[in-house]
């Protein structure tokens, strides 16, 4: 009797639910199937956009989970489980997850942001949150800057996308700022001549846009030339070390003075 209603049991649940049980099956594996499938056409489609690598791995497996959440959901929806408490379940959880990450997920969202939006790329120059150096790498959570006096330095990402980001070699030509000061008994013109001409006959300068020297300031203890020429952004330090260097020579052969700071003091005796 006890097989007989085993055997019944059976029959009942086989007739009921095969079906559904099958239906399941199906959708599981050919969703299964299509996550994956969806996957690959968004790698491949990042890879052609050129998109860093580290990112298109992270958002190949976000895309494949999301996905096969969504499909394990609809099979559960076959075999007549209430997926509307389980979607409750999974939202509670996922918003527990994200409180708790919050720091992290910001930093993850910035990380997209910048292989996206691409305001540096390796190798570039940059000055954000204080530090100045080359991009070393660019991973979802952080940043890496190379210091100029190598210094390994990492910055979340986060703090990058929140400050202002300075790409300094990003634009292929900069222009070189630099002041020069003679004293007020020299003459100006003189001066101002022996300037323009080691702009003119450095080959690095660029004849446009056209470099600048003038007289900017009547300082306290100088009368100060501003001079600005253009060159190649590889050239800017090279071009900013060797003309101040070339400058001071020339001063000094044409007894052109560079002063240093001073003040004069006249004093007064008071008759008694």
């Amino acid at each position: 009797m006890d097989i007989e209603k085993m055997y019944d049991t059976i029959s009942y649940w086989l007739t009921t639910y095969s079906m559904k049980l099958i239906a399941a099956l199906v959708v599981f594996i050919i969703g299964k199937w299509l996550a994956g499938h969806v996957s690959r056409l968004v790698v491949r489609l990042l890879e052609k956009n050129k998109v860093e690598a580290t990112l298109i791995h992270f958002l190949e497996n976000v895309v494949y989970y999301t996905l096969l959440v969504l499909v394990i959901v609809a099979a559960a929806g076959q075999l007549g489980i209430n997926t509307t408490s389980f979607l409750t379940i999974i939202g509670a959880a996922g918003l527990a997850i994200g409180l708790a990450l919050k720091d992290s997920l910001s930093n993850i969202a910035s990380g997209v942001m910048i292989i996206f939006l691409r305001p540096f790329k390796l190798g570039d120059l940059v000055t954000t949150v204080g530090v100045t150096g080359r991009i070393a790498a660019i991973n979802i959570f952080h940043t890496t800057i190379n210091s100029l006096d190598n210094k390994k330095v990492i910055i979340p990402n986060s703090s990058i996308t929140s400050d202002v980001i300075t790409n300094i070699n990003d634009n292929p030509t900069r222009r070189v700022d630099m002041v020069f000061g003679i004293s007020y008994d020299d003459d100006i013109g003189k001066a101002k001549g022996l300037l323009n001409d080691i702009i003119a006959s450095d080959p690095r300068v660029l004849k446009d846009p056209a470099p600048t020297v003038a007289l900017s300031e009547l300082a306290d203890s100088s009368v100060n030339f501003v001079v600005r020429p253009w060159v190649n952004t590889d050239d800017y330090w090279n071009v900013f070390f060797e003309v101040t260097e070339k400058v001071k020579r020339t001063f000094d052969e044409q007894d052109i003075s560079i002063p240093y700071p001073q003040r004069d003091v006249h004093l007064y005796q008071e008759k008694e």
